[in-house]
């Protein structure tokens, strides 16, 4: 025969194991959240102290101080279809830098960049300009891939895929970057 103190009791004791922590093994390890602030990490793979690494998928960029370590920064990456991948050098660097759209990204969105068709037109720079304070120049082979490592106006859109393929952080994060890496730095973007 069942009493309410049985159902009440079962019932507890039901929703207690269900409370009780699972073995380790069946535990997952939550990530950590992201966190754009700068900050020295431990690196896993043998990088050499003054290279960059790109991981675009976790939203970080590493710049090697020493062996295994590095100063972390959180970034903005291209759009699926649009990242670039692979290895480059830094061949020029320019503060506060002038821009004008790539003409594919015109021809990708005509509203966007309307003042830019048919002309010359190059934006100033000045903190209106999408590459921001600070742009360090991606190179191939001698040869400019119009990639770039830049700073925003759009400090929001760190941690997210959302530029034509450039690596955008926030611009007092790439000043601090600038001062830190010399022409001919490699950059891995994995």
């Amino acid at each position: 025969m069942f009493s309410r103190r049985k159902i009440l009791t079962t019932g507890t004791a039901a929703a207690t194991a269900a409370l009780l922590p699972l073995p380790a093994l069946a535990r997952k390890k939550e990530p950590a959240p992201f966190d754009p602030t700068p900050q020295e990490v431990r690196i896993r793979k043998d990088f050499a102290p003054g290279q960059i690494l790109v991981l675009p998928r976790s939203y970080y960029l590493y710049f090697v101080t020493d062996k295994r370590k590095a100063m972390r920064y959180g970034v903005g990456v291209g759009k699926a279809g649009l990242e670039f991948t692979g290895k480059a050098v830094i061949e020029r660097k320019k503060e506060w830098p002038t821009w004008r759209p790539t003409d594919e990204m015109i021809e990708r969105d005509p509203r966007a960049y309307a003042k830019f068709i048919d002309n010359e037109y190059i934006q100033p720079g000045g903190p209106d300009n999408p590459l921001g304070a600070r742009a360090l120049y991606l190179f191939q082979n001698g040869i400019d891939t119009y990639f770039r490592i830049h700073g925003t106006n759009q400090p929001q859109t760190i941690g997210h895929s959302v530029s034509n393929g450039c690596i955008r952080m926030m611009n007092e994060h790439v000043m601090d970057l600038y001062e830190r890496v010399p022409l001919g730095t490699v950059v891995t973007v994995l």
